[in-house]
């Protein structure tokens, strides 16, 4: 929404306290998983009464749906500005550092939502993994614009097997309970998928 001078107009209290939720959600979601947030929780945390939550949201399933999709964009954002800041030639290896690096192994919370939530999505209601599925082709198709032969279809092939690759990775260094294994889990992965690269 835009005034007549061109400057978008300031948010409502309303849209301002919707984005605020909705921005707790999204941490809310990655953090505990979709089963362990529930709405009073996550309305507290925003600062509101539990009451408030039917004027923003037609349901819970409506309310993950939209933490979902915002915790996705988050994700396939910050991808692409790793790899708009990388030297020429060297985003996508950029980006699969980023992506396997101990930051983002223990950032849960603010890091991608595919392997916070991966193993928990096929059990959710179709709006929350149709943003899943939304963003998960963001990404496949900016890891397919690194590459060489982009625009081919084995570009976007290798593009698929890479971040599920980096997804399980992260799933799994996150599951393990041995710091070394997790780091070496990370750093094999890397190590295979970057003469893929090259």
């Amino acid at each position: 929404m835009e005034s007549k001078s061109g400057k978008r107009a300031a948010p409502s209290r309303k849209e301002a306290t919707h984005e605020r939720i909705v921005e707790v959600a999204a941490r809310a979601i990655r953090r505990s998983g979709y089963g362990g947030t529930g709405v009073a929780d996550i309305m507290k945390e925003a600062g509101l009464t539990h009451g408030g939550f039917y004027a923003h949201f037609e349901s819970r399933d409506a309310l993950l749906a939209e933490a979902g999709d915002r915790a996705g964009a988050e994700s396939v954002a910050l991808a692409a500005r790793v790899a708009a800041s990388a030297p020429p030639g060297q985003a996508l290896q950029a980006m699969m550092q980023a992506y396997l690096s101990q930051q983002h192994i223990d950032a849960i919370e603010t890091g991608c939502p595919v392997s916070a939530l991966g193993s928990e999505m096929p059990r959710q209601a179709p709006e929350v993994r149709r943003a899943a599925t939304i963003h998960i082709k963001e990404m496949i198709d900016l890891f397919a614009r690194q590459l060489p032969d982009w625009g081919q279809p084995q570009a976007h092939e290798r593009a698929m097997a890479m971040v599920c690759a980096l997804i399980g990775t992260t799933m799994v260094a996150r599951a393990v309970d041995d710091p070394k294994l997790s780091a070496a889990l990370c750093a094999a992965t890397l190590k295979q998928l970057t003469p893929a690269t090259a």
